[in-house]
């Protein structure tokens, strides 16, 4: 029986990135949830957007990568946001109470930088123009 696979799609618009998970996130595939998201910092990306729509699982692997890509991408000045989470995660980020860091901060609580009134609190992932062309892909083992 072949095991789950994730695929890591990315589109870039600047300084920002919307980063689309399909499949499952677990102690397998967590490691490349990881890599993709420190190659948008390697890259100069300072605003990450994480749309978790096709995800159909993501245990507690999943978030310690999606909270550790969330610390570095806040000390490099910048912001990793969460969007559409599959239950699974909305349960665990509701157990562990951890959701605000991932989910969207209140507006005064953005780095100087991103900050800007006129903006919402939590901007919704940037609109997709070209079709979805997976960057990373691996085979959950």
């Amino acid at each position: 029986m072949p095991l789950p696979q994730l695929t890591v799609y990315r589109h870039d618009l600047r300084n920002r990135a919307l980063i689309t998970l399909a499949g499952e996130i677990d102690l397998g595939s967590a490691p490349l949830v990881r890599a993709a998201l420190a190659q948008c910092l390697s890259d100069g990306i300072r605003i990450v957007d994480v749309d978790l729509t096709p995800v159909t699982f993501c245990d507690c692997s999943g978030l310690n990568a999606f909270l550790y890509a969330a610390q570095r991408t806040t000390e490099a000045g910048g912001i990793l946001r969460l969007h559409n989470p599959p239950p699974t995660l909305g349960r665990i980020l509701d157990l562990t109470g951890c959701g605000f860091l991932l989910l969207g901060l209140p507006l005064g609580h953005l780095p100087p930088s991103l900050g800007d009134a006129a903006a919402p609190a939590v901007p919704a992932p940037p609109h997709r123009t070209v079709p979805l062309v997976g960057v990373l892909s691996g085979d959950v083992r």
